[in-house]
Parts: structure tokens; C-alpha cells; sequence
């Protein structure tokens, strides 16, 4: 089990890391271009690894699942959307909001296919109220003391 956090835990830098370095292409040509980089050297590095790695055949791209087909827009449209939103933003904000939103998916899928569980969707919306305080500063009607 261990093993498996650490790899969650380097799996959330390794996004992170990937977010900042395609916000930085994305200012220098745009969100679309970052993104197209960003799956082209992905898809050498993973064709290598797949070819030196994987013993039975892949198969072709006509009997591909349709989830297949559905993950690969979202994924090419999840690093456009942030390497554009990232350079707006900043981004500490840009992975707040984007777990922010990881997270109410989360739940809503889970509610969706087992139920909701209220104490998730609190959760989620302290875990929301926590991205808009630290956006902006305080909370209507409570004064911020400094200790």
C-alpha cells in the first residue's frame, strides 16, 4: 500500500510539473499548440514503452473501445484548457480549481452510481470555500485578524 501512495503522491507532481512546463509553452505559441506537443512526445515516449514493454499484441484503433476514443479528447482538451487557464491564473490557483473541480466530479459520479454521501459533498464544498478565501483574502462579513 505504500508503494501505491508514493506513486499517487509522484503521480500528482508529475501533473503539476507537466501543468506549469505546458502554461509556459502555451505563452509562447498557444493553449492548442502546448497541447499538441504535449501528446505528440507523449505518444513517441509511450510507443517506445509499449513497444520495449508489452509482450501480446495491442490491437488496431478500429476495435478500440469508445471510451478509448472519448478519453483521448478529454485528455488533449484537459491540457489545453489548463495551459490556458494556467497562464490567466497562476498556477497555484489553476491547481486549486482544477482539483476543485477533480473533486465535485468525484463526488457526483460516485452519487450517480452508489449514492449520495453528504458528508463528501461538505467536503468538497469547505475544501471550495478554502479556493475562495485564499483567491480573495476573506470572508464576507468576518474580519481577518493577523496573528
Amino acid at each position: 500500500m505504500t508503494t501505491i501512495i508514493f506513486l499517487a503522491l509522484l503521480n500528482g507532481c508529475c501533473i503539476s510539473l507537466c501543468r506549469v512546463l505546458n502554461g509556459r509553452l502555451g505563452q509562447g505559441t498557444s493553449a492548442f499548440i502546448a497541447s499538441l506537443w504535449n501528446h505528440a512526445v507523449g505518444f513517441i515516449f509511450l510507443s517506445f514503452v509499449v513497444y520495449f514493454t508489452v509482450s501480446e499484441p495491442v490491437g488496431s484503433l478500429a476495435n478500440a473501445p469508445a471510451a478509448t476514443w472519448l478519453g483521448g479528447v478529454i485528455g488533449a482538451l484537459f491540457v489545453a484548457l489548463n495551459s490556458y487557464v494556467l497562464t490567466r491564473v497562476g498556477a497555484t490557483l489553476t491547481a486549486l480549481l482544477v482539483i476543485g473541480g477533480q473533486l465535485i466530479t468525484g463526488v457526483i459520479w460516485e452519487a450517480v452510481s452508489h449514492g449520495a454521501d453528504l458528508t463528501q459533498v461538505a467536503g468538497v464544498m469547505f475544501i471550495l470555500a478554502g479556493v475562495v478565501v485564499a483567491k480573495f483574502g476573506n470572508i464576507p462579513g468576518i474580519k481577518n485578524k493577523t496573528i
